[in-house]
């Protein structure tokens, strides 16, 4: 079964990345896996994927961490997920 999904980087998400990880360098290892894994399978447990609510409730979430997240955006018909923001709960949230 090969990856059904794509993830698609924007310019806006790729500038928050960096600077993650310019804070977080110890973190890109853990990040790089949760990637692969939502790729091939978005709904994996690990993952903790959830619907938002509020003012974010277009989006969902993934935690590749107990503390950081991922605010994702899927485009279901087009089997894309674009990540938004990365950061711990309260930074995204």
């Amino acid at each position: 079964m090969g990856s059904t999904w794509k993830i698609v980087v924007t310019v806006s998400y790729e500038k928050r990345l960096k600077k993650f990880f310019r804070k977080h360098p110890h973190l890109l290892e853990r990040y790089a896996k949760a990637m692969v894994l939502l790729e091939r399978d978005p709904w994996h447990p690990s993952l903790r994927l959830h619907k938002l609510k509020g003012k974010l409730g277009e989006y969902h979430s993934i935690s590749f961490t107990m503390e950081y997240r991922v605010v994702i955006d899927f485009v279901i018909h087009e089997n894309e997920i674009i990540p938004i923001d990365i950061g711990n709960h309260d930074e995204v949230y």
